[in-house]
């Protein structure tokens, strides 16, 4: 009998597959739990067209962060905080704070996506990272001046 299943169930297959098990197993185990449905024509087809939607989506997503990652990359990313004579800055420089300066630049980056290799607690300019899905990075450099 084939199945749409309704929920991952471990051993089966993960939510939105259609899979075929014995009439038994259906009935008796993945029907009767509400983990599954019976598969009709229609709900085949809904489900195909689910998974393209699906594809078409991320890809559209992933086409969207590659041309930001563009536009970010070797941009220079000026950023002011106080710092004492000697260059060493009160605190140090976030990445929330490079996040509200590429905001205030026009570009909307998740403070959890920008990595830096060292803190950066001097004056002076450092390389970070932006980091928006697997294989997708921009190179930035950021400059932290003194107020």
């Amino acid at each position: 009998m084939k199945v749409i299943l309704k929920a991952d169930v471990k051993g089966s297959g993960k939510k939105d597959d259609i899979i075929e098990v014995s009439d038994g197993y259906a009935k008796n185990f993945l029907l009767k739990k509400g983990l599954a449905e019976v598969a009709t024509s229609s709900g085949v087809n809904e489900i195909r067209q689910k998974k393209n939607s699906d594809a078409f989506h991320k890809a559209e997503n992933l086409k969207a962060q590659r041309e930001l990652a563009a536009k970010l990359n070797g941009l220079t990313v000026p950023v002011s905080i106080r710092a004492g004579e000697n260059g060493k800055v009160f605190g140090s420089v976030t990445t929330e704070k490079i996040a509200s300066v590429l905001g205030e630049l026009g570009f909307e980056v998740d403070k959890k996506r920008i990595v830096t290799k060292e803190p950066l607690k001097n004056v002076g300019e450092y390389d970070a990272e932006v980091k928006f899905s697997e294989g997708v990075t921009a190179k930035i450099k950021i400059v932290v001046s003194p107020l």
